[in-house]
């Protein structure tokens, strides 16, 4: 029976030290300090002039990932303020797997298109330099859902929009070579950011209530309170109760 617990005690161990060794390796990507996310937030609104030379991506991901969850807040508040009825279930789930998706799935996409075209990224640089150009669509669609006018949003998607698009495109020039390969990665990067912005002002609205008529039903009815049934008392039961209290008074 010893060899057996020392075996199962060894096996639980190793377990906790892999696991432990793995959150180490992932520690250099969220050991920032808070005036340095500020001071990135700011830097990705401003497109960078000189591209003769690469410029230098922040190789961490805490702030991207606190403006992923910040987008998926945004995107709760704007189900909650637009005139969309929701009868049941979560949103949670949806906005989450849409701004990850995009902000995973996407960087995913140009590290692989940038490999192609040889330029001198990283997939943590990618990752980090997407996660950061969303803070003009967190700022975009936090106005224009509290203001409801498509003027102001088309106007916040070409300047604050645009802005962090032609940031994130300066920095990818800078580090790609060759005119043709600068096109492609840049023209391609700037279609899918500025439409993902178009998409979630526009259309996610209508996807999810369209996913959820799908999934409940589009005539399902709204929830009531419902009052439960009075049995029926006799006539006869009633009678002997009103003598009775006649007889104790």
């Amino acid at each position: 029976l010893s060899p057996q617990m020392w075996q199962v005690g060894k096996r639980q161990a190793s377990r906790a030290f892999s696991l432990y060794a793995n959150i180490d390796i992932l520690r250099p990507y969220f050991d920032v300090e808070p005036v340095q996310v500020r001071a990135r937030l700011l830097e990705s609104m401003i497109p960078v002039k000189m591209i003769n030379f690469p410029q230098k991506i922040a190789g961490e991901l805490y702030g991207p990932l606190m403006l992923v969850f910040t987008l998926v807040a945004i995107l709760l508040h704007g189900m909650k303020t637009s005139d969309t009825i929701i009868r049941e279930g979560t949103l949670m789930g949806t906005a989450i797997g849409t701004c990850f998706g995009y902000w995973l799935g996407v960087s995913s996409f140009m590290y692989f298109l940038a490999y192609l075209c040889n330029a001198q990224i990283t997939m943590v640089q990618m990752l980090s330099l997407l996660g950061y150009g969303l803070f003009g669509h967190c700022i975009t669609l936090f106005v224009t859902y509290n203001i409801h006018f498509h003027s102001l949003f088309y106007v916040f998607w070409l300047v604050v929009g645009g802005l962090s698009t032609l940031r994130m495109v300066a920095v990818l020039v800078s580090r790609t070579v060759g005119h043709t390969q600068r096109l492609i990665l840049c023209g391609t990067l700037a279609a899918l950011h500025m439409l993902f912005l178009l998409y979630l002002h526009f259309a996610y609205h209508k996807v999810v209530e369209g996913i959820l008529d799908t999934l409940e039903g589009p005539n399902m009815p709204p929830f009531q309170r419902v009052a439960r049934d009075i049995p029926v008392v006799s006539n006869a039961v009633l009678n002997t109760t009103a003598k009775t209290i006649a007889l104790t008074l």
